[in-house]
């Protein structure tokens, strides 16, 4: 595991804590794995009942490591969606145990369109969503371009997907991505409550009735690769050559 992951096994339930405070819990590579292997082992371990997603108090996290990710892109432009990154969406899109994410502050990105793939999402009254890819003259990404309107409606997802507008914790309850609102630092202790109260439930039931429910595995890695590839062009694109080249120089500033 990497230093900036930490994965514990609580009773029954799996919990996965991005510990990069110091960068938003930017997510690299090597968390990238870390969090697949963390899922993937789940999958066939009869004691592990429920998973939990965290990035602690204060922060969710702030996307994709920028400059990790412009590295790769650098050394391999006709992948820039990396392997790790992919491979993470389809550990989340194959994964068949229920998933709780504990949000406490900015989740943007990937931080935000992961929690779509999430069974039971809690948010406190500080957490922030946003997915500004169009900021950066790129398209979405992680199924979001499927998963979010189906959970909150074309209009609402437009909003954030095309037009790259922030949502609070309040406004995501109403749109239904958010099941529960507490306060700041809170989240992980409501997360375990909501993991105990799954993990008693019968679970070949809760099982079932959770694949009832989702979509099929394939009709989200389908588009996962059809964004990846999409993704992977826009890259390449004068606007998001200019966006990057900007977002640098207000780095540097």
């Amino acid at each position: 595991m990497t230093g900036h992951l930490i994965v514990s096994d609580e009773a029954a339930t799996r919990v996965i804590t991005m510990r990069r405070p110091e960068k938003k819990n930017a997510i690299t590579e090597e968390m990238y794995r870390a969090m697949s292997d963390a899922i993937d082992t789940a999958q066939n371990n009869p004691n592990i009942r429920c998973l939990i997603i965290t990035g602690g108090s204060g922060v969710f996290t702030g996307g994709h490591d920028v400059e990790d990710f412009l590295k790769q892109a650098t050394a391999n432009p006709d992948a820039v969606r990396t392997a790790a990154a992919v491979k993470f969406l389809y550990s989340l899109a194959h994964n068949v145990k229920p998933i709780i994410a504990a949000v406490d502050g900015v989740a943007i990105g990937i931080g935000t369109t992961m929690l779509f793939h999430c069974d039971y999402v809690l948010a406190s009254s500080t957490a922030t969503f946003s997915t500004p890819f169009i900021h950066l003259g790129l398209v979405p990404e992680g199924a979001s371009s499927l998963l979010m309107p189906r959970t909150m409606g074309h209009q609402r997802a437009f909003e954030m997907l095309v037009m790259g507008r922030t949502m609070d914790a309040h406004d995501a309850r109403i749109a239904g991505f958010v099941n529960a609102v507490v306060a700041p630092g809170h989240t992980e202790t409501e997360a375990r409550k909501v993991a105990r109260e799954i993990c008693a439930l019968p679970a070949d039931a809760v099982a079932i009735a959770r694949k009832l429910i989702k979509l099929p595995p394939e009709d989200m890695t389908r588009r996962i690769d059809q964004e990846a590839h999409l993704f992977s062009e826009r890259m390449r694109s004068k606007e998001a050559v200019s966006a990057f080249k900007a977002f640098f120089a207000r780095k540097q500033n």
